[in-house]
């Protein structure tokens, strides 16, 4: 893989991607899927690895709704990748999550996982809820050293934490992610009516 693709897979795994291995861990292979109203940018995903796959983008219906996907070929180097933040099959977050977060896999992983927090809020969530709390604290020391973002955990649920970008933070979080989101019509809403600086 080049440099790019290891970017965007940092964000993807953080966010929504999936590594899966057929053979007991000796070969994995990256598998995204979104739902039907992020086609464009599940579109760009795969011509980023595209070399990798020997299909191309499929769309499937489950429960009544629409997704697509793709799936790249099972190989070993993603095996790396999937020892890193992988463990018995459950995500995790590395002890040195900072060596592999970039700017890139920020973005990837706001638009996967992000959001708003509210229609009259200019501030973001990421919908962290599937990490423990020890793995939210690596992530937060993570955003805070490689970007200078502060963040915060809010809680959701009983036992599950998303993490918040707070105003102070907002401006310079969104000055990294909004390149990316401007890509793509479908994910515009997670920023709001906001226009890049010409």
């Amino acid at each position: 893989m080049n440099n790019k693709q290891r970017e965007i897979l940092i964000g993807l795994i953080l966010g929504d991607g999936h590594l899966e291995t057929q053979n007991g861990g000796r070969t994995f292979r990256l598998k995204v899927e979104h739902s039907i109203m992020q086609k464009d940018y599940t579109d760009w995903l795969y011509e980023q690895f595209k070399d990798l796959c020997i299909s191309g983008v499929y769309t499937k219906e489950k429960n009544g709704k629409k997704y697509v996907g793709f799936r790249t070929v099972s190989t070993g180097s993603l095996r790396f990748y999937a020892k890193l933040f992988y463990r018995n099959g459950i995500k995790m977050i590395p002890d040195k999550i900072e060596r592999f977060l970039s700017e890139v896999s920020l973005a990837i992983w706001y638009l996967d996982d992000g959001s708003r927090k509210s229609l009259h809020h200019n501030t973001y969530n990421i919908h962290s809820l599937g990490y423990t709390l020890d793995d939210l604290e690596k992530l937060q020391q993570a955003i805070l050293k490689n970007f200078n973002i502060k963040t915060t955990l809010h809680k959701q649920k009983v036992t599950h934490w998303r993490i918040y970008i707070p105003n102070e933070s907002a401006g310079l979080f969104l000055e990294i992610i909004l390149p990316y989101v401007m890509k793509f019509d479908s994910m515009r809403h997670k920023i709001g009516n906001i226009e890049p600086k010409k």
